[in-house]
């Protein structure tokens, strides 16, 4: 709920999400997104964008396309409206732009009604991106002067608006939304009033996710096309010469891992960056954390350490979460950088080392290989007598702090943030697992291991395994999962080029 006062007007976002490629939502947006308390999204919205919302909103799918789930124009048009009333910002996320097929103007009406301000945000339609995404320019100098965005579905009971006699003469190309059930019609009447019959289309079906399908056909054969392939919305159908540049502009074809699709298990902060890569390389990703990452329940022990800080000789992160935490904390509470003038760092770890470079930290000591062991042994000839600030996770092995102990130095521990398990998945994820659907699934550490097979069980051997290193692939098998690849960097980055080897071998 929000803080504000119940009879203070809230504000509405009609936010265009763009056609499914997280990365096509604009910046504003991102940005609207990013203030949101309540948000109200479609089923054509890609998931991952939900991400962007703060971790405390309300986030309510509508429905699902197909199913009896799917909320009613009025009921949407009532949250909207009761929300707002409650003082709350609220996002009403929509595929594509929420002025072209998607009754954005309908909703905006509902509140310009009830006097409850509101921003409509454009977003990139699915006409755009069906274009370019299968290599089709929907304007061409030679082939198209213009292009109409037509609906294949309009208000039932209501006699056709549309002018088939015009757009058969069209000078240009003809983008259908939303008829794959009336291709039958559409086309006849396009051809009836005088459009060629082997008029160049292509039917676009989900355009800019992962499984983007693109079928190339004559205008008589679409219906004919639609039926045998069972294609099912969201499918664009594009009708126009342009329609035969496709082979040759169809460059993101040749990504590498284009088709594949796999589920990111990282805690949600960090995870964003890894899907983003994996979506540059062709992947659809599916975000499920595994884990959450919360400030610690009890900041004394660590308030005590930092009061002392300049007494350690040394301080020793293992983790990126643990520099953010722990310098935010001394930042806040306890003075500046400044403070750690006279202390050594030692991190594992590049992304570690990175997180640190954002605070103008470098590190003293870095080993070139990613386990506490290869820490432990680069510290311990120096550690007798030294004293040590270990910022760590509520739970993890104890590795460096008992060989650091072992070798004479002083210990000191302080838990900077908890690590807590996901108790449940979200139910798009494991439908999507359960259906065979996910190609392979990362795990990134031994508490990612034990919390998806607590959350999943034996539906994990539904999908091929990608484990960062050898000690996240041992806490795999003692749970009874074999890993089907194994990175030997033990980073994103090595999971990635495992994976892309993986893939291209399948290839």
């Amino acid at each position: 709920m929000s803080n504000s006062s119940s009879n203070q007007r809230g504000y509405v976002y009609l936010v265009g999400a763009g056609p499914g490629d997280p990365g096509l939502i604009t910046k504003r947006g991102l940005d609207c997104l990013a203030r949101a308390e309540v948000v109200l999204y479609d089923y054509l919205v890609n998931p991952l964008i939900l991400a962007h919302a703060p971790t405390n909103a309300q986030v309510v799918c509508l429905g699902r396309h197909g199913t009896d789930r799917v909320m009613s124009q009025t009921a949407i048009n009532e949250m909207l409206i009761a929300h707002a009333r409650q003082g709350q910002v609220v996002v009403r996320l929509k595929g594509g732009d929420p002025a072209v097929f998607a009754r954005g103007a309908e909703e905006a009406e509902v509140l310009a009604a009830n006097e409850i301000p509101f921003e409509i945000v454009p977003g990139i339609t699915a006409a755009l991106a069906a274009g370019s995404h299968a290599g089709i320019p929907v304007t061409h100098r030679e082939l198209a002067s213009a292009v109409a965005l037509v609906t294949g579905r309009e208000q039932a009971g209501v006699e056709t608006k549309l002018d088939f006699d015009a757009l058969a003469k069209f000078p240009g190309t003809l983008v259908f939304y939303m008829g794959v059930t009336t291709s039958k019609e559409w086309t006849a009447a396009l051809i009836d009033a005088g459009k060629p019959a082997d008029t160049p289309v292509a039917m676009v079906r989900r355009c800019s996710w992962t499984d983007q399908e693109t079928i190339s056909c004559t205008l008589e054969e679409v219906p004919t096309e639609l039926q045998a392939r069972s294609l099912r919305p969201p499918v664009i159908v594009i009708v126009g010469e342009v329609c035969d540049l496709a082979p040759t502009l169809a460059c993101l074809d040749q990504r590498p891992l284009l088709g594949e699709t796999v589920m990111v298990t990282r805690p949600r902060e960090q995870a964003i960056g890894f899907c983003e890569r994996l979506g540059e390389l062709g992947a659809g990703a599916l975000l499920q954390p595994a884990i959450a990452i919360e400030p610690p329940q009890d900041w004394a022990p660590v308030d005590d350490a930092l009061a002392r800080i300049e007494k350690f000789n040394w301080l020793v992160f293992s983790s990126a979460n643990g520099v953010r935490f722990l310098l935010d904390r001394l930042l806040a509470e306890h003075g500046d950088l400044r403070r750690l003038a006279n202390v050594q760092i030692a991190t594992i770890g590049p992304r570690t080392a990175d997180e640190l470079r954002r605070y103008h930290l470098k590190a003293d000591l870095a080993p070139n290989e990613y386990r506490a062991e290869a820490l432990a042994v680069a510290l311990e000839e120096n550690a007798a007598g030294k004293s040590f600030l270990l910022a760590r996770a509520s739970r993890g092995r104890e590795v460096l702090s008992e060989q650091l102990t072992a070798s004479g130095a002083m210990i000191t521990q302080v838990v900077v943030y908890e690590s807590r398990d996901v108790p449940e998945p979200q139910q798009h994820v494991a439908d999507a697992l359960g259906a065979g659907k996910i190609d392979w699934i990362t795990v990134t550490s031994s508490a990612i291991a034990r919390s998806l097979h607590a959350m999943f069980g034996d539906e994990l051997k539904k999908s091929k395994l990608a484990s960062i290193s050898p000690i996240t692939s041992a806490t795999l098998r003692e749970l009874g999962h074999e890993p089907d690849i194994e990175a030997t960097v033990y980073t994103t980055d090595g999971l990635i080029e495992v994976l892309l080897s993986a893939v291209a071998v399948e290839d």
